[in-house]
């Protein structure tokens, strides 16, 4: 017996903000994939608009966490210095790289005393919002297909000076990770 594969679409990521030549590509493979016998149905996912403030609150802490270790004694790069801190100053800015550090310097305050209820705690309020969306959808549909990003490529280098703008292309897939759920991008297109 052949399953019928039902597909979910989210009506929460084909809104303003999505460029529309991305959304019409999408919707022709959508057409073609309806040819080999998949089957589309709206979904929601009501949380999602919250998903990137989260998994930028989440995702910092996380990092700030896990790399506290690197302090040029037992793990990451060793620096010659005359002082403990120093040795934790010199190995770390020779060790970790600008968007690193950013990471590690907001997690740490999310993470710090005053903080973590007001950011680190609601955060992880919505990414279990979020995980429940998503566990709503797939009691009705297989799989959820979804742009990747709102908009076409950009040359390399082009954002590096604006760490926000690179962070909102990440709009689409961040809900996938709060909701620890396996994602793959697929190109649809030149």
């Amino acid at each position: 017996e052949k399953k019928e594969w039902v597909l979910g679409v989210p009506d929460e990521f084909f809104t303003e903000g999505l460029d529309k030549r991305i959304e019409a590509r999408i919707r022709e493979s959508f057409k073609k994939a309806e040819s080999f016998g998949f089957r589309f149905e709206r979904v929601s996912l009501p949380h999602v608009s919250y998903g990137l403030a989260a998994y930028y609150i989440i995702m910092p802490a996380e990092v700030s966490s896990n790399l506290a270790r690197f302090d040029g004694m037992r793990y990451g790069s060793r620096a010659d210095a005359p002082t403990l801190f120093d040795v934790y100053r010199k190995g770390r800015a020779r060790g970790f790289g600008p968007e690193v550090k950013r990471r590690i310097a907001v997690g740490t305050y999310v993470l710090s005393h005053g903080y973590y209820d007001a950011y680190y705690l609601q955060a992880q309020k919505v990414r279990t919002l979020i995980a429940e969306d998503f566990t709503q959808a797939f009691a009705k549909v297989d799989a959820i297909v979804a742009p990747t990003t709102p908009t076409l490529p950009f040359k390399f280098g082009e954002k590096t000076k604006d760490p926000l703008s690179m962070y909102l292309e990440d709009i689409y897939t961040v809900p996938a990770n709060l909701a620890g759920l396996p994602a793959i991008s697929l190109p649809i297109g030149k």
